[in-house]
């Protein structure tokens, strides 16, 4: 029995909650897992995981022994890049879940400069405008537009994100354009809708120290923020998008500001990942991905 990879084994299983999945993640046959996982029980004289015919539960001799490996392998990565240049130039695959918006208003313009300085890194990049569950997923980060909600993940705000409220040329000139608060109420939005709660977001603005909430009415909703602003720039209505986002179709005139006077809040960026060591490669899309949200005129923390 190699025991390092039954360690490794061991945690994905716990993990995961899960032998088939823990052998989908690692690219083995689940025929191998069952059997390292027993050899490595028989091992250390413990059993280290409840079975049952629906599901897989750490015992509490496991949960302890879970910890001590997790510390165990992350010493051996880290010792392992020491020794090497990995640390300098890593290698391998990172799994990275973001929206699709963020990911072509950002990423994508700049992953050139990333694959120049790591060649070795390859980027698989999944886009879902949702809450995932990193490690049943396989996923090492994720990268969330707003406020973060209370869990177990780690997270590290990377920028802060401008706001603006915007509507197609088209939409002003059949509409006019408002240039107050009071005359906005008369006016239609693109509604966006959030994907997990069904929450219709409102415009945000601070007036007086205070954050006033409008909301207004609208033929249509939607819960993707790609066609959110493709809808706002062909003339459904007003829309409140990061700045970041639109700063191009702004530049090129199929979408433009308005009420610029009001100040609105503006919205976290953060990238998470779980409360484990990070590899070196994650480490370097994390510092990465940091400091291109940091040099951003819109995004600047």
């Amino acid at each position: 029995m190699d025991r390092l990879q039954a360690m490794e084994v061991f945690t994905r299983v716990v993990e995961t909650n899960s032998f088939s999945k823990a052998a989908e993640l690692l690219d083995l046959p689940r025929g191998s897992v069952s059997n390292l996982i027993q050899a490595l029980e028989q091992h250390v004289g413990v059993r280290l995981l409840n079975r049952t015919t629906r599901q897989v539960s750490v015992t509490e001799d496991g949960a302890l022994y879970y910890e001590r490996c997790v510390g165990i392998l992350g010493e051996i990565s880290d010792a392992e890049s020491s020794l090497s240049n990995k640390r300098q130039s890593p290698a391998g695959t990172i799994r990275v879940d973001t929206s699709g918006t963020l990911a072509k208003a950002l990423l994508l313009p700049a992953l050139g400069d990333f694959y120049q300085q790591y060649p070795e890194i390859e980027v698989r990049l999944g886009l879902a405008d949702r809450n995932i569950d990193l490690i049943q997923d396989g996923v090492d980060c994720v990268i969330r537009m707003g406020f973060l909600e209370e869990s177990s993940l780690v997270a590290r705000r990377i920028g802060n994100s401008r706001i603006t409220t915007c509507a197609s040329p088209a939409y002003l000139a059949a509409h006019g354009t408002p240039t107050t608060l009071e005359e906005l109420q008369g006016h239609r939005a693109v509604n966006y809708v959030s994907a997990r709660s069904g929450k219709v977001f409102p415009f945000e603005y601070q007036v007086n120290g205070e954050v006033v909430k409008v909301t207004l009415d609208g033929a249509l909703a939607v819960n993707d923020g790609t066609v959110y602003i493709t809808a706002g720039a062909l003339g459904y209505g007003i829309i409140q998008p990061s700045r970041f986002m639109v700063a191009d179709m702004i530049e090129r005139g199929e979408l433009q500001e308005i009420l610029t006077s009001y100040a609105i809040p503006s919205t976290p960026l953060s990238i998470l990942y779980p409360h484990r060591r990070m590899s070196s490669r994650v480490r370097a899309f994390t510092e990465w991905i940091t400091q291109l949200a940091t040099q951003h005129p819109d995004l600047g923390l």
